[in-house]
């Protein structure tokens, strides 16, 4: 006889555990406590089993039937009930474990070898300060949309559009990857498109040509104080207008000075490529004062406060800032100022500044070119570079017109002094 709700919810525990039966197999499991669950006796390749369905009455006598039954169309299909529900049991656990931040590390880690050192700093650092505090610990698969432009919000909040943005999009490549791995269904940030404020992207500041001068005369007079150090960084930024995280983390060890050449190494740049920068002589001169100054081995610009590690990445911004340049001049900003000038003063040809400035060609014609069929003119470049930077400064000795004294003037006239 088939058990009644009634019966189930007056039954009394008794000293020793006993079964109220329903039929085809499942019973409600007194125990002598008073809980009460519901279980379902089958035979699964001829051993007998038990699968819990649940606590009653948290699950009712029709939904443990429902259950019951569907255990059984399982069994018909020749799968094991308990081993289905002790996998599900596993792959939820899984699920839960999978979190943003556990993911977003994975991610980081597998990308890590990929990016230039201060880019991978960089990630890390919005994903500490950004993300994780917020949905770090949120299992992915059960992130919302709702989540997910909350956490962006916050740091638009802050005032700062283009990170809120920028978090977006890394927030987005995570998923993207937690979907690829198994571990998301999609890219829930596909529908926070026009979210969050518009913002105008804007360009490293940099003066213009013609402010040239004024700069160099600036650092000339160093009425600030700067470091010796720090005007000998900003000094060879311009001359080689590399990024400002490519010079302060070179090392002698990538200088060939007899052949005139610096050799940056593909894990410090932004590309990944390896990238050849001609030294001018104005540019050896400097390394051989850095070399005075603090010797030939590590960093060329070390840190005046821990030997061993490089000057701060903000030491020539902050120096510019200090010589006046505050939002008008940064340590990127001489990469764009070389291109104009070199362009449209010295007269060169996109491509070889392009080169130059190590941006990796855009379409497959130039991808083919090997990076360093430029070599020549790139050499020739930086040295007329150099040689202009100290024509606009007063200091080319090799450019001022000599003096014609009154000996010059007789040679030159044919004329000879009477003795």
């Amino acid at each position: 006889m088939s058990l009644t709700d009634l019966k189930c919810r007056t039954a009394k525990p008794k000293d020793k555990a006993y079964r109220l039966v329903d039929s085809g197999g499942l019973f409600l499991d007194m125990s002598p406590t008073g809980r009460r669950t519901w279980r379902l006796k089958y035979r699964f390749q001829g051993k007998e089993k038990l699968l819990t369905i649940g606590p009653y009455p948290a699950i009712s006598i029709l939904d443990a039937r429902i259950k019951s039954e569907a255990a059984k169309e399982r069994l018909l299909s020749g799968l094991d009930p308990c081993q289905l529900k002790q996998d599900e049991k596993k792959l939820a656990e899984f699920k839960n474990a999978q979190t943003v931040e556990l993911i977003a590390m994975e991610w980081y880690r597998k990308n890590l070898s990929t990016w230039a050192p201060s880019y991978g700093k960089n990630v890390l650092s919005r994903l500490k300060l950004n993300v994780f505090p917020f949905i770090g610990q949120h299992p992915i698969s059960k992130i919302t949309v709702q989540h997910i432009l909350v956490c962006a919000q916050k740091v638009e909040n802050r005032g700062k559009s283009d990170l809120a943005h920028r978090v977006l999009q890394m927030i987005g490549q995570i998923m993207r990857y937690a979907v690829v791995t198994g571990r998301a269904e999609r890219d829930l940030t596909v529908d926070l498109r026009g979210a969050l404020k518009k913002y105008r992207k804007g360009h490293f500041a940099s003066i213009d040509i013609d402010e040239l001068p004024k700069l160099l005369k600036a650092l000339e007079r160093n009425d600030v104080r700067l470091f010796r150090q720090t005007v000998l960084a900003i000094r060879l930024i311009l001359l080689t207008f590399v990024r400002t995280s490519e010079l302060i983390n070179a090392t002698w060890g990538e200088f060939d000075l007899k052949k005139k050449l610096w050799h940056i190494p593909p894990e410090r740049m932004k590309t990944r490529i390896a990238h050849t920068v001609p030294l001018s002589s104005q540019t050896i001169e400097i390394l051989m004062e850095l070399k005075k100054l603090y010797g030939e081995d590590g960093y060329i610009l070390p840190s005046a406060f821990k030997r061993g590690k490089p000057m701060s990445n903000n030491a020539i911004l902050t120096a510019l800032g200090r010589l006046g340049y505050k939002k008008k001049m940064t340590g990127h900003g001489f990469r764009s100022l070389a291109m104009s000038a070199i362009k449209e003063r010295l007269n060169y040809r996109h491509e070889v500044v392009d080169r130059q400035l190590a941006h990796q060609p855009k379409n497959k014609i130039d991808k083919a070119y090997d990076r360093a069929m430029f070599l020549p003119d790139r050499i020739k470049m930086m040295q007329q570079w150099a040689d202009y930077i100290d024509r606009v400064s007063g200091k080319d000795k090799n450019l001022v017109k000599a003096r014609v004294t009154p000996e010059k003037l007789r040679k030159s006239s044919g004329i000879r002094r009477c003795r």
